[in-house]
């Protein structure tokens, strides 16, 4: 599997590393390009991979052409790259807001697939929902689908608009998770707990309560009913934070950055 990947930033060093580890591409075989030189650089110093100097260059010969650049500088790099992929090489988009159809008239090409991970992809445990177009033929398909599933779980989807859903609830998702972490964290240390026991506290709660749910299968809703005993602690809990309008916190959250994914979408047409 030959990549160009154009954006060494934080995601495309998560691709490169997660990619290599998992031998789905040799090292030699992935090629870089970034605006910034001495990513490119540190990446082939670290990785072993390609650095090139102009994305034109990165982008020969490859079965698969990775933008994680910022959406920005899409039309940018897209003037680099226009008409260089080969007939059987797929663009594949992790830029948030840059629809297919931009991206298909600003490379010239029609085998595009678009994902939106998030940012666990950098150790593994990401969630990546992606689409392509019907251009993208079945080789090309379980490619993409190794790709995505090194940087964890991968979900596709028939048709591009899920991808504003997925950007709202796992795209933005971890932040949600890290303001509610901070919460407990800061919540333990009002109660009398050091900074540091809170903190390791918060987090190992939340990883390992995920892990459960994933582990057990159950609807969460009979998981909290596990932990919560008649007149508990956790009933009392659970009282103030319903009280607090936690639950219809988070749907506004989720719901308000799906209309702005929308939003960016439209204004990228």
């Amino acid at each position: 599997m030959k990549l160009g990947i154009i954006g060494g930033g934080a995601m495309g060093e998560a691709i490169v590393a997660a990619l290599t580890a998992a031998g789905i591409a040799e090292a030699a075989q992935i090629a870089v390009a970034d605006v910034a030189p001495e990513r490119p650089r540190y990446l082939s110093e670290r990785y072993d991979v390609r650095a090139c100097e102009s994305n034109a260059a990165a982008a020969t010969g490859v079965d698969y052409l990775i933008l994680a650049v910022k959406p920005q500088d899409f039309e940018r790099a897209a003037a680099d790259l226009k008409g260089r992929l080969s007939a059987d090489a797929t663009a594949v988009s992790i830029m948030a807001g840059v629809p297919i159809a931009k991206i298909e008239a600003l490379l010239d090409t029609r085998a595009v697939a678009r994902a939106i991970p998030n940012t666990p992809a950098q150790i593994g445990e990401g969630m990546t929902v992606w689409t392509a177009t019907a251009a993208v033929g079945e080789p090309a398909w379980d490619g993409l689908r190794q790709i995505f599933a090194a940087l964890g779980k991968e979900a596709f989807v028939p048709e591009e608009r899920y991808l504003d859903m997925a950007t709202a609830l796992s795209g933005s998702g971890p932040a949600y998770v890290f303001l509610f972490i901070e919460a407990l964290t800061d919540a333990g240390v009002h109660i009398g707990l050091t900074r540091e026991l809170a903190s390791t506290l918060a987090l190992q709660t939340v990883a390992g309560a995920a892990r459960y749910a994933a582990a057990t299968g159950k609807h969460p809703a009979e998981l909290r009913a596990q932990v919560s005993s008649p007149g508990g602690t956790t009933v009392e809990g659970l009282r103030a934070l319903e009280a607090g309008g936690l639950r219809a916190a988070v749907m506004d959250a989720v719901i308000a950055a799906f209309e702005k994914s929308k939003a960016l979408g439209e204004g990228a047409k």
